[in-house]
């Protein structure tokens, strides 16, 4: 789904870099819009997924990233025991909780990218299989990890939402600019 993608000042690679994993938050963010609890959490589709499990998966990713750059753990450790729960709402989790809680991560996303001195830094690689030994990725690679990653879950949004209620990526934009305007 394209939307209009605004970059304040030319030339501004972080703007432009965060512009456009807003934009793809937005996507998921509206996947869930006007949605109850019950919508949320179903599968309508073949898939495993869903719209509160999305959600809820992409603020943990992003935390995660961005706890590993600067250095930290990420608030919720995730391995083969228990990596499902990060696709699925538990407890007392909401997916108004959850859209919440990715706010917060956004902004520290935000302010954690503006702040550090080049988007050349680099920050090591988790420890796992999949990852080169001892590789090394910079801040920029973060930015286009995070793009990406966030990009491919708005598109399985897009699919279990509009398998929900038909409601496609285009309807939803429209509903929150006609919210928006109201």
């Amino acid at each position: 789904m394209v939307t209009h993608v605004p970059v304040e000042a030319p030339g501004d690679e972080r703007g432009a870099l965060l512009s456009f994993l807003a934009e793809q938050r937005g996507g998921i963010r509206r996947a869930v819009l006007g949605l109850t609890e019950e919508q949320a959490n179903s599968r309508p589709s073949a898939s495993e997924l869903t719209l509160a499990g999305l959600v809820k998966h992409a603020a943990e990713v992003e935390q995660s990233w961005i706890a590993r750059a600067r250095g930290e753990e990420p608030a919720v450790a995730r391995d083969e025991s228990n990596w499902q729960e990060c696709f699925r709402l538990v407890g007392d989790e909401t997916v108004a909780s959850q859209l919440a809680y990715w706010a917060e991560v956004a902004a520290g996303t935000e302010a954690f990218i503006r702040s550090v001195p080049s988007l050349d830094d680099t920050f090591p690689l988790p420890d796992r299989p999949w990852f080169p030994p001892e590789g090394r990725v910079s801040m920029r690679w973060l930015c286009l990890h995070l793009i990406r990653e966030t990009a491919r879950h708005a598109g399985h949004a897009d699919i279990v939402r509009e398998s929900l209620d038909g409601a496609t990526a285009w309807d939803l934009v429209a509903r929150e600019q006609a919210g928006a305007r109201s």
